[in-house]
């Protein structure tokens, strides 16, 4: 029986390893034939994403983890990598290039020196878009390369796009610019919701990785049919796509990321002060592994939340100090940034933390809202667990799903759609006020299409759901086209 093996690169990312880790999860969980060996790339700032994606390879024997090599020597950070950090971050994968031409070439090496009926040969790369670059590495080598998206499908239309709208007009987008019409997405798109690397300088390295798409052999994309029908039908139609494979949604809905002995304590805290609470009462408020607000934002939020009489989980984080990188902290002290007295007035009614077990969270009877960021992972969570979601982008493609989320897919409740993080912008308490209150309606249309999406993405993953037979299909490529080289 022909084994196979494929070389998943994905980019040092939580939101890009998990998804990825989760999705090679599945395909050995679907097919026996099937082997993963996940490259990885280190984060070039502290985090807990190699601990991480160890447990999943200690729990999975048919995952090997390789860790990739830092280049040597280390470049420090370029002038511009706060300013432009999508630039940076692609320039940083780049330099890996080396280190793992030279781990594939062992891999394939490897396989080939023993030849049996046992042997399982490397069919290919899975990479993340980030890591096109890699694609250079599977050409050397005769290897066909597969893209993974943890985005959405309508963000890979943006992707296939950039290149043929580069054609023509080779200047940096401006908000000020005429609506974007890209196929794949509905509704004309306007300039301000074009993710932040097309206009803080990163605009030619985005340029750079999607004109690498239709390079691949097929495109897996962690979304589902039933979401995204209109841009996936345009992928099928256009004819110069690769093959699309709409697995999604893949999430960690056992968030098994390694916490700290404090993260433990929190999670319990967290979890009996929401069984405490009625049914779908509370609001939760979440913003990503890099969301935080500064001082006068954090009073406007309280003002907001104590306004609207709305039960609420707050999870608080602000800006790390000058010169400490650029991840958010746990705010120490948080009575030092909320109006005088708030804590005593919402006590019982409110809890504010730190870092928050989303999963759990979502899944919990008591949750009854969502005001997010709208990462990609988060608004899968959402849909999944059928809580509905208040828009508040903060950075990456955040403001694009926040606009396709309310204006395409009237999934969620609009309260900024061009929001960014950094933009010295600030949202006023009454606006807060009104969007939690419309969240928690539980009569509103938009709570009813979340509850009836969310019951769409349970079946599509399960024996006879669309995600579950495009798995299916994948799986039929990557043996029949290994198959058909040996």
């Amino acid at each position: 029986m022909e084994k196979v093996r494929l070389v998943f690169i994905p980019a040092p990312r939580s939101g890009h390893l998990v998804s990825t880790l989760q999705f090679a999860k599945r395909l050995i969980a679907r097919e026996e034939r099937i082997s993963i060996t996940i490259l990885a790339i280190q984060s070039a700032s502290p985090t807990t994403l190699s601990s991480y994606a160890k447990s999943v390879a200690a729990s999975e024997p048919k995952i090997q983890l390789i860790d990739v090599p830092k280049p040597q020597p280390e470049h420090p950070p370029a002038q511009d990598s706060f300013k432009s950090p999508a630039k940076s971050f692609c320039l940083y994968i780049e330099s890996h290039l080396p280190n793992v031409k030279k781990i594939v070439t062992n891999l394939v090496s490897s396989s080939h020196a023993k030849e049996s009926l046992d042997s399982i040969h490397v069919a290919g790369l899975v990479v993340d878009f980030f890591c096109v670059s890699m694609i250079d590495v599977a050409k050397e080598l005769h290897l066909p390369t597969y893209l993974f998206m943890t985005n959405n499908a309508g963000y890979q239309a943006l992707m296939l796009h950039l290149p043929i709208r580069h054609k023509h007009n080779e200047v940096e987008p401006k908000d000020s610019d005429p609506e974007w019409l890209i196929s794949g997405i509905v509704h004309p798109v306007p300039p301000r919701v074009l993710p932040v690397a097309l206009t803080d300088g990163s605009y030619s390295a985005y340029v750079k990785v999607a004109s690498r798409f239709r390079e691949t052999r097929g495109i897996i994309a962690n979304t589902f049919v039933e979401l995204e029908t209109y841009a996936i039908n345009s992928f099928f139609h256009d004819g110069q796509t690769p093959p699309v494979y709409p697995v999604g949604p893949v999430i960690d809905l056992e968030d098994c990321q390694a916490h700290s002995n404090l993260e433990q304590a929190q999670r319990d805290k967290i979890i009996r002060w929401l069984d405490d609470q009625p049914q779908s009462s509370v609001v939760f408020l979440c913003f990503g592994s890099m969301g935080s607000f500064g001082a006068e934002q954090v009073k406007e939020i309280a003002v907001g939340l104590e306004q609207s009489g709305q039960r609420f989980l707050w999870a608080l984080r602000m800006p790390p100090p000058k010169g400490k990188g650029m991840m958010p902290i746990d705010c120490p002290n948080p009575e030092e940034v909320l109006p005088d007295g708030f804590l005593e007035r919402t006590h019982g009614k409110g809890l504010i933390c730190g870092w928050a077990p989303q999963v759990e969270v979502l899944a919990h009877k008591a949750t009854g809202g969502f005001v997010s960021h709208c990462g990609w992972n988060s608004i899968l969570e959402s849909l999944w667990h059928g809580v509905p979601i208040v828009t508040w982008p903060m950075y990456a493609e955040q403001q694009l799903n926040a606009f396709r989320m309310v204006k395409e897919l009237g999934l969620a409740l609009e309260m900024r759609l061009d929001y960014k993080k950094g933009g010295g912008e600030v949202v006023r308490a009454d606006e807060i006020e009104r969007a939690v209150v419309a969240v928690m309606d539980k009569e509103s249309e938009v709570r009813k299409k979340v509850k009836q999406m969310g019951e769409m993405t349970r079946k599509a993953v399960k024996d006879g759901g669309s995600s579950f037979a495009y798995v299916g299909r994948f799986i039929e490529d990557v043996i029949g086209n290994n198959c058909g080289s040996n």
